[in-house]
């Protein structure tokens, strides 16, 4: 999965479906689940001093966010196969980047969003300092960005490759 500067969220066939399932889980049996909990906790009386009420009212505005970012990411996504392998970096692929040229000091991301990554590879936004810095590179092209603490770092694209899931 990827985001694109358009605003628009690009989707495997199966990662739209995974989050498909998250959002129907969540609109259902969860969102079910805490309006128990928080009936529950209710009828315990005092809800200054209830601390299960403030923690299932905690729980529902967390799934209530998550409800939200997942609705308007599934209406902004474009369900298809992975970018080509066009040797641009662009949303949607895997990059290798050695920091200052340094071939012993590399990085393997995606450029795109981690809702469908996982947590085994790391992420790039193409909104980062380092993905817009990248964005339409090729291999042995260079690209400096601006680290948080305001200095300027360089590296080297060394690979790009589709990611396909």
């Amino acid at each position: 999965m990827t985001q694109t500067s358009e605003n628009v969220t690009w989707l495997t066939q199966s990662g739209y479906d995974k989050l498909k399932e998250e959002l129907a889980h969540l609109t259902g049996p969860a969102r079910s689940e805490i309006v128990a909990k928080i009936e529950q906790a209710r009828e315990e009386g005092d809800l200054k001093e209830n601390a299960g009420y403030h923690a299932a009212r905690e729980e529902q505005g967390k799934l209530e966010l998550r409800v939200r970012q997942l609705t308007q990411l599934l209406e902004r996504a474009k369900v298809g196969e992975a970018p080509a392998d066009s040797g641009v970096v662009a949303p949607g692929m895997l990059v290798t980047v050695a920091f200052d040229g340094d071939l012993d000091d590399t990085m393997v991301f995606l450029l795109g969003s981690r809702e469908v990554a996982g947590d085994d590879l790391d992420v790039y936004s193409p909104q980062s300092p380092l993905g817009r810095a990248i964005d339409g590179k090729k291999v042995d092209d260079n690209a400096t960005y601006e680290l948080p603490n305001g200095k300027k770092a360089t590296v080297k694209v060394i690979d790009v490759k589709p990611y396909t899931g």
